[in-house]
């Protein structure tokens, strides 16, 4: 593989993080004033706890749901391996009601699914039950407008073409995405679930964009990381992110 791939794989994704983190971080502060710590935080289709490890070695009770007994497998490796506990619970993000305790939880991560469930409503109105009042909800989704951009950039503009004209932000039936949203689209369902939406931010705005030569100057990658950053608070360079995140509250 092309190292200059490799290496803005890796930057492209340490910006994402660094992005999502630092408003995860701000609203922990806030929920840190408003409840008394430790937290208690669920990822809902956490996987194997790229998120829920780093935020129990701050100290929080964090649950992670998740389909796949493989991920949740990996999952307590790695917290073992961390010296933390993560609380594994297989299920689906649609059944969250079922599976946890209503209005439990502080904050609710749901990263990468509402494109993948049947039904994103249900499933969100499932994390607003188990979402305390006055608590967070972390919403990470799939950018349909980046898509348009990317596939017209490839040199595919009937994909672009046919993303412009599907109301869930597909390309056809070999599109691998279930569905995509614009930032109307996601605050939309956001709001319709019963939150408050409190801020939205592009993440990976400009570095899947890049050419590759750009990456094998040893410098791009902290340069990338700022860049993404300053973009990130910028409602413009949003609307042509990658992914969306949405951070929303549940009305006290």
């Amino acid at each position: 593989m092309d190292s200059s791939k490799v290496s803005s794989g890796r930057a492209s994704s340490a910006a994402r993080t660094a992005v999502v983190w630092e408003a995860l971080t701000a609203e922990l502060a806030r929920l840190a004033e408003e409840f008394v710590e430790p937290l208690n935080i669920v990822d809902a289709g956490g996987g194997t706890g790229g998120a829920a490890v780093p935020l129990a070695r701050l100290g929080h009770r964090v649950t992670v749901v998740d389909s796949s007994p493989d991920s949740l497998a990996a999952l307590e490796r790695r917290a073992a391996e961390a010296g933390v506990r993560v609380n594994a619970v297989q299920g689906d993000a649609e059944g969250l009601r079922e599976l946890l305790p209503e209005a439990s939880a502080h904050l609710v991560l749901v990263h990468n699914v509402v494109e993948h469930v049947d039904d994103p409503l249900t499933a969100l109105r499932d994390v607003v039950s188990i979402t305390q009042p006055r608590g967070a909800v972390s919403v990470l989704a799939t950018n349909a407008v980046a898509a348009v951009l990317h596939r017209a950039l490839a040199g595919h503009l009937a994909d672009a073409l046919a993303l412009l004209q599907s109301n869930e932000g597909r390309w056809g039936p070999s599109d691998p995405m279930p569905r995509r949203y614009t930032a109307e689209q996601l605050t939309a369902l956001v709001r319709e679930a019963g939150l408050e939406v409190h801020e939205l931010r592009g993440v990976r705005i400009l570095g899947d964009l890049l050419p590759g030569r750009v990456f094998e100057d040893p410098q791009t990658p902290d340069t990338l990381l700022a860049v993404e950053k300053a973009a990130s608070a910028h409602a413009e360079l949003s609307r042509i992110a990658t992914q969306l995140h949405v951070m929303a509250r549940r009305p006290a």
